[in-house]
Formats: structure tokens, C-alpha cells, sequence
């Protein structure tokens, strides 16, 4: 897929409100497999479609590309060693050494493209209407539906939901939104009435796991307030959970969480390059849906811990190489490598 028609997937998944990134390869020095130009789609699981280089740069693409996602912040990645570029790199760039045989390097712009918000609010009152213009100030996508008119259908794993029925259905709304699974549900009214909606609900079969995704009342707790007040609380909370991260898409087992306290790229711990649990040397995970990663022992190289990274098994521990060479260069010599490894 060229540089251009690699656009028009870009816009599908755009539709799709699917997030991902576009890396561009903005400079070359050859020899290398990428061209000034060529552009390639990450999408958050680590699939890539198009072509930015071989199979030295392209593992590295990829993580970084991931971490941009994420993070929703473009970055300029640099892919050399530090003898090619000295003290010539501009501030502000991210450098990551390869020890590619070709000897090229790549310059690539990695951008984040994620969806418009998609707030869906279930109901027809003045605060369905006046929060429905305030998300749309945001440059936000807002639908208003009828509760009677409302189904599961209307709305995506990305979208936030916002039952404001207030009586009027709010039971078979509320089931609905829920079976939507999306990034949020949240009900408008008071606790008591959103302990009676949500007890019916229980009573209905509805799993508590489910129910424990909505939250009720819905928005910041300003008090007493009139219906725009608690247009702006609703969406003070949306912004605020979107902002931290804390939302949480597709059938999770929870809707929406709080930022986790540990990471999840922490090495695995044990014997040089070893995992008790089976894992691959230098092993760690690489995020919801996507492959385990581990570090080359030759060059230093995160790699995806698959059969495409030349697996070698050695000692009874599996190691990934980034290319040929390095696998090579370990088979001939692995203690060598392992000692280094160990004191880095």
C-alpha cells in the first residue's frame, strides 16, 4: 500500500472512530528500505499497514506509535546510531539507536489520530438540549434521542452515554446504554432514584459488573442545581475522566477506571534474561491486544516476542532478535552477550 492510498484507510478508520497513529518518514539517509514520504497506519493493537522501513525500524515504529496513541502527543522519532548524527540532533527529538547491517537511518513524524467524542445523550428535557450545545462548543459529536427511541445500536464502544429520560423509561434506557458497552454511562438523577433504576435492573438479570459501570448521579457534585448547571457538571466530569485517561472502551469488564498505580511495561524479574512464568528475555507486556515484547541481547532493541523476531532458545530461555545479524552474532557467541546485558 502506498504513501497516498494509505490515506484513504486513515479516513475509514477515522469513521469508524477507531484511534491510531500516522508515521511519516520525513528524512532518509540511505542505504535504507524506507523512502522520504512513505507513510504506514499503527493502530492501538500494533497492527501496521503501509511500509515505513525493515524489519529494524519497523518494530520500533510500532512501539512508539503505541505510546503516541496513548499519550495523544505527536513525537519526531530519529532512528540511527549516536555516531551518525553526534551533536546535530534538535531538542525536542527522540532518538532510538538500531544497529541495522545497512548502516541507514530514518527520520519519521508519528502523529496521533483519535476520534472526535461521541456523547450520545437519551432524553428530550432543557438540559438534554443546552448539554448537547455545550459538547458541540468542544467541536464534540452530540446526538439527542428520544428515550423511546433509543437503542444499543446508537451508539459505539467509544461513545459516552448520558440517560437524562428522568423518569420517563429510564429503566429500558439504561438497559440499552449498558448493552451499548461504551466508554461511559452515566444516569441523571438522584441516588435514590438511581438505586431504585439500578436494583430493577438487578432484578431483571442485568450482572452487577454491568451496573457497576454507571455512574449516578451523573456529573461533578456542584449541590443544588438548575438543569444548565447540570449540563456543565456533566460535562465538567467527561472532560475531567477523558483528560486522566480514565475511560475505558469497548467490553471491558469495567466502563470507565481509575489510572493504575503500577506499570504495565515493568521487565519481568528473575535470572538474566529469564522469566520463572515462561515469559521471553526481557519480557513485558505491550498493552491490551497486542503481542509481548522483549529486548534483543545483541543491540538493545525492543522487538515483539513472535516468530517474526527469529526466536533462538538458549539455555532453556528464548531470545528475539531484530534481524538476522544479531541472531547470528548471539549464537555465536551468547555468554558474551548475556555478561554485557547483565551489567547494563
Amino acid at each position: 500500500m502506498d504513501g497516498w492510498r494509505i490515506l484513504d484507510q486513515a479516513g475509514e478508520l477515522t469513521r469508524r472512530g477507531q484511534p491510531f497513529a500516522l508515521a511519516t518518514v520525513v528524512w532518509r539517509q540511505g542505504p535504507s528500505s524506507g523512502q522520504q514520504g512513505s507513510r504506514a497506519i499503527i493502530t492501538a493493537d500494533g497492527d501496521l499497514h503501509g511500509w515505513i522501513g525493515g524489519a529494524c525500524a519497523e518494530p520500533t515504529v510500532i512501539r512508539v506509535a503505541r505510546e503516541v496513541i496513548t499519550e495523544g502527543t505527536p513525537r519526531l522519532l530519529l532512528l540511527g546510531t549516536p555516531e551518525q548524527f553526534g551533536a546535530a540532533i534538535p531538542e525536542g527529538m527522540t532518538v532510538v539507536a538500531i544497529s541495522c547491517q545497512s548502516e541507514g537511518a530514518l527520520e519519521v513524524y508519528i502523529e496521533p489520530v483519535l476520534p472526535t467524542p461521541h456523547l450520545v445523550i437519551v432524553g428530550r428535557s432543557p438540559m438534554a438540549q443546552t448539554l448537547a450545545d455545550l459538547a458541540r462548543a468542544l467541536d464534540w459529536r452530540a446526538t439527542v434521542i428520544d428515550g423511546a427511541s433509543f437503542a444499543a445500536a446508537d451508539a459505539g464502544e467509544h461513545s459516552m452515554i448520558l440517560v437524562a429520560t428522568q423518569g420517563h423509561g429510564d429503566e429500558e434506557a439504561l438497559m440499552q446504554a449498558i448493552a451499548a458497552r461504551p466508554a461511559y454511562v452515566g444516569l441523571v438523577g438522584s441516588h435514590r432514584r438511581g438505586a431504585a433504576v439500578l436494583g430493577y435492573l438487578a432484578d431483571r438479570g442485568v450482572p452487577a459488573d454491568q451496573l457497576g459501570r454507571v455512574r449516578v448521579p451523573a456529573g461533578l457534585d456542584l449541590g443544588r442545581t438548575s438543569h444548565r448547571e447540570i449540563a456543565v457538571a456533566v460535562l465538567a466530569e467527561l472532560v475531567q475522566l477523558r483528560a486522566s485517561g480514565a475511560l475505558v472502551a469497548g467490553p471491558s469488564t469495567r466502563q470507565f477506571s481509575r489510572p493504575a498505580t503500577g506499570r504495565a511495561d515493568t521487565p519481568a524479574t528473575g535470572g538474566a534474561g529469564s522469566s520463572a512464568t515462561g515469559e521471553p528475555a526481557g519480557g513485558r507486556a505491550s498493552g491490551p491486544g497486542g503481542p509481548a515484547q522483549a529486548t534483543d541481547p545483541v543491540c538493545g532493541m525492543t522487538v515483539a516476542a513472535t516468530a517474526v523476531s527469529l526466536p533462538l532458545e538458549h539455555d532453556g530461555v528464548t531470545y528475539y532478535f531484530c534481524s538476522a545479524g544479531c541472531r547470528s552474532q548471539f549464537g555465536q557467541q551468547p555468554a558474551a552477550h548475556l555478561e554485557r546485558e547483565t551489567r547494563c
